[in-house]
């Protein structure tokens, strides 16, 4: 099937870098402190504790994209939809399904390693999401939809209109993000962070797809973010974003907006330059503001306490056997346990170990592969409320 293609020129999104000396300075200054930060964060936690903590963020991660999206799901139910457990609701299951698919993306980002705004990684993104919901939930039902046409990973077909402007025409996408890859593909370090804010905006402003463009972006950015910084998977702008959803919005729009070459004649092109560097640094603040968040609950002595407190008052209440605190501080402290050591550590016999170690596990706070490996340190959802407090909404 022929794609119509109007001839339009990659010069209709630049600029795709900020080049206006003031307003680079100012950004160059915020990626290098977001850099510094992020690589202190990382160092800071021990490996086990790094770990549990990037599976939460997982988690975290999907319930704000899904916030944003304005799909109603709570953080335990993305929790049991990774263990295989759904509602019988139709609809809070097609919600956790999209959780489910959410997870499965990040995890393979956080796993491979590929060039963020490539067009091949763009659109395998979009088909990982996509391939394993209903179809109902890949089409779009606004007045843009593709229904006879819509494919996981396939790029749109069909005009679509953004706000108030209609986007290019369908056989122009490619050569839009092939503009976008290779400018975003090169550069140094500071370049490249700078660049999960830039092509986080251009890529909606293209419109590659009938649906799930705002996701997408998101996710390109987590793993441009993740590619320069070595995040490790432990903060989220995602969470930032969705408690900022109305700014984050109002800006992404302005980027859309001319620029004012009769103002200035300064402008790099026919967007406005100015509120893309306003949305580029509000993008980077919104990164560094997260990192200060999780750096601040997940002190190490801090973290103890509140999970120790936690442990004491479910074995007051019978849920957990006495020994269960010094096991959980031992795991706390080393990540990893044998199951050896659980004996000598609650003073129990072995079959007492063996009580402890189930309640544990069935708490989500110690996880295993096998009824012999290693225990291991787990965040689940239902306890974030405990662990980290203001994690999520209402906490």
């Amino acid at each position: 099937m022929s794609v119509r293609d109007d001839g339009e020129s990659p010069i209709l999104f630049e600029p795709l870098v900020v080049s206006d000396v003031v307003l680079r300075s100012n950004l160059n200054d915020l990626a290098l402190s977001l850099a510094e930060k992020s690589a202190a964060f990382s160092s800071s936690l021990p490996p086990a504790i790094a770990d549990a903590l990037a599976d939460l963020v997982r988690t975290v991660n999907c319930y704000y994209d899904l916030l944003i999206e304005g799909r109603n799901i709570q953080p335990v139910d993305v929790q049991q939809a990774i263990l295989g457990n759904f509602r019988d609701d139709n609809e809070r299951r097609d919600v956790q399904l999209e959780a489910l698919a959410y997870v499965a993306v990040q995890r393979w980002i956080d796993n491979e390693d590929a060039s963020p705004f490539s067009l091949k990684n763009i659109c395998e993104t979009h088909w990982r999401f996509y391939k394993a919901l209903a179809q109902g939930l890949l089409l779009s039902t606004g007045e843009n939809a593709e229904t006879a046409n819509a494919k996981p990973g396939a790029l749109r077909t069909c005009d679509v209109r953004v706000g108030h402007r209609t986007a290019i025409s369908p056989g122009a996408v490619p050569r839009f993000l092939t503009h976008m890859e290779e400018t975003y593909d090169s550069g140094g370090r500071i370049d490249r962070i700078l660049a999960s804010a830039y092509g986080h905006h251009r890529l909606l402003w293209v419109q590659p797809f009938p649906e799930g463009n705002g996701r997408i972006a998101r996710l390109l950015s987590h793993r441009a973010l993740r590619s320069v910084l070595r995040t490790d998977g432990l903060w989220s702008v995602v969470r930032g974003l969705a408690l900022r959803k109305r700014e984050y919005r109002t800006l992404l729009q302005s980027c859309d907006e001319p620029s004012q070459a009769a103002v200035s004649r300064e402008e790099r092109g026919p967007l406005s330059e100015g509120a893309f560097a306003d949305f580029t640094r509000f993008f980077i603040e919104t990164c560094i503001d997260q990192i200060d968040f999780m750096s601040e609950i997940i002190q190490p002595h801090s973290l103890r306490g509140r999970a120790l407190t936690w442990v004491q008052h479910e074995i007051k209440a019978g849920q957990l056997p006495r020994g269960a605190e010094m096991v959980v501080n031992a795991i706390l402290y080393r990540g990893e346990l044998d199951r050896g050591e659980v004996a000598i550590l609650a003073r129990a016999s072995d079959r007492s170990a063996r009580r402890v170690t189930a309640a544990l596990i069935k708490s989500g706070v110690v996880t295993a592969e096998s009824s012999r490996s290693t225990l291991r340190l787990s965040f689940p959802a239902g306890l974030a409320v405990r662990f980290f407090p203001e994690l999520f909404p209402g906490d």
